[in-house]
């Protein structure tokens, strides 16, 4: 069964899957900007980074403000924490593994070793 938490979480995975995605939300990092002042920044027209906006802006991982004619787009992290929680649990898996291969051949000494070849 697919909860709620899991369909907002796979929505932000979604969302950065896309190596475009991903430069505008490293883009906004740094700051606020212009729809226009991020469309510059890529060879893809202003209406496909538009679109990609509007999927980031769906995911909750862009909010955007009217200033005058300008759309100011600004980032919000906080859907990436799921992303975080979701790596913690693998980095946990591979440090086990690879403290248990580290035991393996600390205990494992230079005679166990010749025997095995």
């Amino acid at each position: 069964m697919v909860t709620i938490k899991h369909r907002r979480n796979n929505v932000t995975f979604r969302a950065i899957a896309d190596p475009t995605r991903r430069e505008i939300l490293n883009l906004l990092r740094g700051g606020a900007h212009t729809v226009g002042e991020i469309a510059v920044n890529f060879r893809t027209s202003r209406p496909a980074i538009s679109k990609h906006l509007r999927l980031l802006r769906s995911a909750g991982l862009v909010v955007t403000r009217k200033d005058g004619t300008a759309r100011v787009c600004r980032l919000n992290a906080r859907p990436l924490r799921a992303v975080s929680t979701w790596l913690q649990e693998y980095e946990a898996f591979w440090r086990e593994s690879l403290d248990s291969l580290k035991n393996y051949i600390e205990d494992t000494g230079p005679n166990d070793k010749e025997k095995h070849l």
